[in-house]
């Protein structure tokens, strides 16, 4: 019993389902609960707005949330 004979449809989920699989099992294995580089809230909201993608109250409330965590310095 060496050979297994299912739809195109079907081979296409599997393999799909399989990369899937693999992308999450690459994202596992980093190290994602590392801490951030920095520890400087003053650095982060500034490489935020350096971006031009984000508008003054997600700054503002990015700045109030980075307040908040114990990692972060004033600085």
């Amino acid at each position: 019993m060496g050979t297994v004979t299912i739809s195109k449809k079907e081979y296409r989920e599997l393999t799909e389902k399989k990369l899937r699989y693999e992308y999450v099992r690459h994202l596992i294995e980093e190290d994602v609960f590392s801490p951030p580089p920095t520890k400087s809230k003053k650095a982060v909201i500034v490489a935020f707005s350096k971006t031009n993608r984000y508008n003054e109250k997600f700054l503002k409330s990015l700045e109030k949330g980075l307040h908040r965590s114990s990692h972060f310095t004033k600085a």
